[in-house]
């Protein structure tokens, strides 16, 4: 085991134990190699965590084959997720209290300084999860944020096309979208918004953009929860606006063989790029060539409005209320049975 390292992070020192620790042993990527990507992206992971409670998915062993992810269901998994603030955290860590669903609180990492992005990656964070909220206000948020997931059969190009139809509809609404890569198969679209509405709202909204989608697209989208339901189209998550619910941060790393990162890319070579286009290796010299491209989220605060006008048209012209949330969650109100339909039993 090699020496801890210590390392000046904005006036911080963050200390890095066990530097030469394989983290993707199949590219030879290390844990110190880890921590300076995110100082090489610093301005861009910080601007998508700043100020907003974060959980940490954290590969403590390093992303090694046969190793898996803690579940509600599965605790006995090689890595998990951080959802409170880790006793010992430095002065310089500061948290945000959220609520969960169940109604408990947990005051959670809240990055302010890039510092505590690299005191996150020695403990073996890969992805941040930031919430859609700012301290400030944790229970309205200020990003829509859309999922597009293709299913079986489907494939990343799948979900750029819908991402263009998705941008079409919303410029149609006087609004507007920034897309990055999940670092997987999907697409992610950001769509900042006026801090007025609540979770369930702001759930409510994306459903009705994402059934107007399936609308017009009946073939390509699906908004069916029960995976046994959706076929071979693009699902649109719209679970991911609920309470709790959060997508991998913008230049997160994803915790796969060829170390992939969520890149924010601009529309007009959103149709030209792969996921694997980016990675730890390759995004730091096209962060230094294009910046952050996911910086004007900050510049921008869309309404709501035009999509709440959809819930209420989906309401009253085609009887169409709310849909299942996760299973974890309790009944929500006005919510549809939460059994899957081929067990229904009515």
């Amino acid at each position: 085991m090699a020496p801890a390292e210590e390392i000046e992070v904005g006036g911080r020192t963050v200390r890095v134990s066990n530097p030469d620790k394989p983290y993707f042993a199949e590219l030879g990527i290390v844990k110190r190699q880890v921590v300076e990507y995110f100082l090489a992206v610093g301005p861009g992971i910080l601007g998508a965590l700043r100020e907003r409670p974060t959980t940490l998915e954290r590969w403590p062993g390093g992303v090694v084959e046969g190793a898996k992810l803690s579940t509600r269901a599965d605790h006995t998994g090689d890595a998990f997720y951080q959802k409170r603030l880790p006793k010992g955290a430095p002065d310089y860590v500061e948290s945000a209290r959220i609520t969960f669903p169940s109604g408990r609180p947990a005051d959670e990492v809240c990055p302010t300084e890039l510092a505590v992005v690299a005191w996150a990656a020695n403990l073996g964070t890969l992805t941040f999860h930031p919430w859609p909220v700012s301290r400030p206000d944790v229970d309205h948020p200020d990003q829509l944020r859309v999922d597009l997931d293709p299913q079986p059969g489907t494939d990343f190009a799948d979900a750029v096309a819908i991402a263009h139809e998705a941008r079409d509809l919303l410029r149609s609404l006087d609004m507007d979208a920034f897309p990055k890569t999940s670092g997987g198969r999907g697409v992610h679209l950001y769509i900042p918004i006026e801090p007025r509405w609540t979770f369930v709202e702001a759930r409510r909204a994306l459903i009705a953009l994402a059934r107007e989608l399936e609308r017009r697209l009946p073939e390509r989208v699906t908004v069916n929860w029960w995976k046994e339901e959706r076929g071979s189209r693009v699902f649109i998550d719209y679970n991911q606006m609920a309470r709790d619910r959060t997508i991998a941060s913008a230049y997160s790393i994803r915790p796969t063989p060829r170390a992939l990162v969520s890149a924010p890319v601009t529309w007009d070579e959103l149709g030209s790029v792969r996921p694997e286009d980016f990675s730890v290796l390759t995004m730091p010299a096209r962060f230094a060539e294009v910046g952050d491209l996911h910086a004007p989220v900050a510049d921008h605060a869309y309404s709501l409005e035009p999509l709440l006008d959809m819930v209420a048209r989906d309401e009253r012209d085609h009887s169409l209320g709310d849909l299942p949330y996760p299973p974890e969650y309790p009944k929500m109100a006005g919510e549809p049975k939460r059994v899957q339909p081929s067990k229904a039993r009515d």
